[in-house]
C-alpha cells in the first residue's frame, strides 16, 4: 500500500516517463494505491480540458481516497513544520507538510517526485518509495 503524490500523477497524466511513473504503472492493479483528498484536488485543478478532468477523475476515484486533514493531523503538521524550521529547513508548501505528516502518522510510504519531501525523509521518518 502506498500514497502517490500529485508530482507523480501529473507526470503520469502528461505521459512523461520517469522512474516514479514507472513505479506507479507497476503498482496500479498490483497493490493498493491511496490518493489523498488534497492530492486529488491538486491533480484535478491542473487540467485544462474538461474531458481530461473527467477521465482523470474516474481513474483516481476508482482508487482508495483518504481524507488527509483533521484536527490532530493539523496539530502534528504544525509540529513537523516547526521541527524542520528549527533545523533550518524552510517548508515551502503547507500542503506538502500535510501530506508528509499524514504518511508518517499512518506508516505509509509516499511515491513522489518533489524535493520538498526530502527533509521529511531525512529528519522526520517519512518513508519514500525508491524502486525502479
Amino acid at each position: 500500500m502506498l500514497v502517490v503524490d500529485s508530482s507523480v500523477w501529473i507526470d503520469y497524466f502528461n505521459g512523461r516517463p520517469t522512474p516514479q511513473t514507472d513505479v506507479l504503472f507497476q503498482c496500479l492493479g498490483e497493490e493498493p494505491v491511496i490518493v489523498g483528498d488534497i492530492i486529488l484536488l491538486e491533480v484535478l485543478q491542473g487540467f485544462r480540458a474538461e474531458r481530461h478532468v473527467q477521465l482523470a477523475r474516474e481513474l483516481l476515484l476508482a482508487l482508495q481516497i483518504a481524507n488527509m486533514l483533521n484536527t490532530p493531523l493539523a496539530l502534528q503538521s504544525a509540529r513537523n513544520f516547526r521541527s524542520l524550521r528549527q533545523r533550518g529547513v524552510s517548508v515551502r508548501k503547507t500542503v506538502d507538510c500535510i501530506i508528509a505528516t499524514w504518511c508518517i502518522e499512518h506508516g505509509l510510504p509516499l511515491l513522489h517526485a518533489d524535493r520538498d519531501f526530502l527533509p521529511f525523509e531525512e529528519f522526520l521518518g517519512l518513508q519514500a518509495v525508491h524502486r525502479g
